[in-house]
């Protein structure tokens, strides 16, 4: 287990805060993706239960009471099923437009809500985040960026197509939830009915293997350590396909895919260090002291 926000508690000393990330579900059962630096973090999206949610992160040495915000992408059941009891229970201010609200029917208590605006940052702490327009079959769906002290973490996921404004951010960030969602091949074959097939492959869908690998092959940035590869269809995809596909290419870059059934675990996002997970091996002396004392 990792527990990011002890780090100074014993006097250790960092001239940088690298920011920390982990999808805790990841698929049309649920999605939530937390982002955070050693002193407060964000979930983008809250689609798993409240209980479930603090269960994961506890797993991970997370702390939800480090959490000041959840910001949500659009609607869908999948991105909101778990805010108004987490935003009640915690008392976690939602991020959210105006036109997602009034389409969700999401009861959350009014001093809790705070709209955003397209492409204007937002502040948490000493964190950034800026949300930006998406294509997808929703009200008013945005995707995300989270900034810490020159480390930048994209969550692009529900996505029709890779726009232009897509491309953009992704070409700054570090690291990057991205979704894959369907095999072409796969959902072609597979026994959806036709109107759904042309849904969730249409410009107001989701992403494919093959997009999403096109997307990287043309504007993948040097700096990037850690792709996380997202909300993979249950029925028109396979994990270890997409896996092969991504690895096939490039091995600068972590490959890790998002799992619908439970958390990955914490990897940090330090742009001075390069690619980097949280075994045991790497973790600093002082977080792994931490980590005897609440494991004792």
């Amino acid at each position: 287990m990792f527990y990011p926000f002890h780090f100074f508690s014993e006097g250790y000393f960092c001239p940088y805060m690298p920011l920390f990330i982990s999808s805790l579900n990841s698929g049309s059962n649920g999605n939530c993706y937390y982002i955070g630096n050693q002193k407060e973090a964000v979930l983008i999206d809250a689609g798993i239960s409240c209980a479930e949610t603090k269960k994961r992160m506890e797993r991970l040495g997370l702390s939800i009471a480090a959490v000041k915000a959840v910001f949500i992408s659009h609607e869908h059941s999948d991105h909101i099923n778990g805010v108004v009891t987490i935003s009640k229970k915690y008392h976690i201010p939602v991020y959210i437009t105006e036109g997602t609200l009034k389409n969700s029917g999401l009861k959350i208590d009014k001093k809790l809500i705070h709209y955003f605006q397209d492409t204007a940052t937002i502040t948490i702490g000493d964190l950034s985040i800026i949300p930006f327009k998406k294509s997808h079959d929703a009200a008013d769906p945005h995707s995300f960026v989270i900034s810490g002290d020159e480390v930048n973490v994209g969550v692009f996921t529900d996505i029709g197509y890779p726009g232009k404004e897509l491309i953009h951010y992704f070409k700054i960030c570090h690291a990057a939830f991205l979704e894959t969602n369907y095999c072409e091949d796969m959902l072609e074959k597979g026994s959806y009915p036709k109107h759904l097939k042309k849904r969730i492959s249409g410009k107001k869908g989701h992403l494919s293997n093959t997009q999403a690998f096109e997307l990287v092959q043309k504007y993948k940035p040097r700096h990037l350590s850690h792709l996380i590869l997202s909300h993979l269809s249950e029925n028109n995809n396979d994990p270890e396909l997409v896996k092969k596909l991504f690895e096939l290419y490039d091995n600068s870059t972590a490959i890790v895919i998002a799992s619908r059934y439970r958390e990955t675990e914490v990897y940090q996002i330090d742009p001075k260090k390069g690619v980097k997970g949280l075994s045991r091996k790497n973790k600093p002396k002082a977080v792994y002291a931490q980590m005897t004392l609440f494991n004792s």
